[in-house]
């Protein structure tokens, strides 16, 4: 692709990075009585959840290869062509699941939320670390959220991932963005936003004026928020 894109047009104005899995499935027999909400999948209703849901070690592995090692090696193959835009953009499409509010493990929050001292290495690592407990069946015993925690994780370290770039790479906008709770396949339609109001976050940082452009930073649609 990348070579592709070289060849036919010189250089890469935006990458939206779009592609993801939920990392768990809710049982077909109890979708009805499955909840989707932030509230529900994090709060005190999250662990009397768990029994709707399908989490096994190789689900998650699948979750964590598409949402945070996909697009953290596509957009490495394509920032030798983003550099060459004059005006190039990065937009991570994430989940204000991946807030860092939402990760129980101290260790794992105060590393993804330290922003001067965030390394590729130290991300790297904790999502081994995660895959080593889920494998190991201690989720919870080591504080990981204990429903949609490759979700969770994933997101949270593509934010991670585009605070680095932000920092590594100054001339190119990176930010990630919530599109909002919406009504997809994902969440069998259950959503609250369209998937038109759902684009307005991500075309928003992909068009938006240079004078403007934050880079580095997490909206919620079109507002700015907080990692």
């Amino acid at each position: 692709m990348a070579n592709f894109i070289r060849n036919q047009f010189g250089r890469l104005d935006i990458l939206v990075n779009n592609a993801g899995v939920l990392g768990s499935g809710v049982k077909a027999e109890d979708r009805k009585n499955f909840r989707y909400s932030v509230e529900d999948i994090t709060g005190p209703n999250a662990v009397s959840q768990k029994k709707f849901v399908n989490q096994t070690y190789e689900i998650t592995v699948s979750c964590l290869r598409t949402n945070y090692y996909g697009t953290k090696h596509l957009t490495e193959a394509l920032i030798p062509i983003l550099e060459q835009s004059s005006s190039a953009r990065i937009v991570n499409v994430s989940s204000t699941l991946g807030k860092l509010k939402f990760i129980p493990n101290e260790k794992a929050k105060k590393e993804l939320g330290d922003v001067d001292g965030l390394t590729e290495e130290k991300v790297e690592k904790l999502v081994e670390d995660f895959l080593e407990d889920v494998k190991n069946d201690l989720v919870e015993t080591k504080h990981w959220p204990p429903l949609f925690s490759a979700y969770i994780v994933s997101k949270a370290a593509l934010n991670a991932y585009t605070r680095m770039l932000a920092k590594k790479y100054p001339k190119i906008a990176t930010n990630a963005v919530c599109p909002g709770y919406t009504s997809t396949d994902i969440n069998d339609s259950t959503g609250i936003f369209t998937v038109e109001e759902a684009a307005r976050g991500p075309v928003m940082l992909a068009v938006m004026p240079d004078h403007q452009r934050p880079s580095g930073c997490f909206f919620f649609q079109t507002e700015m928020s907080t990692f």
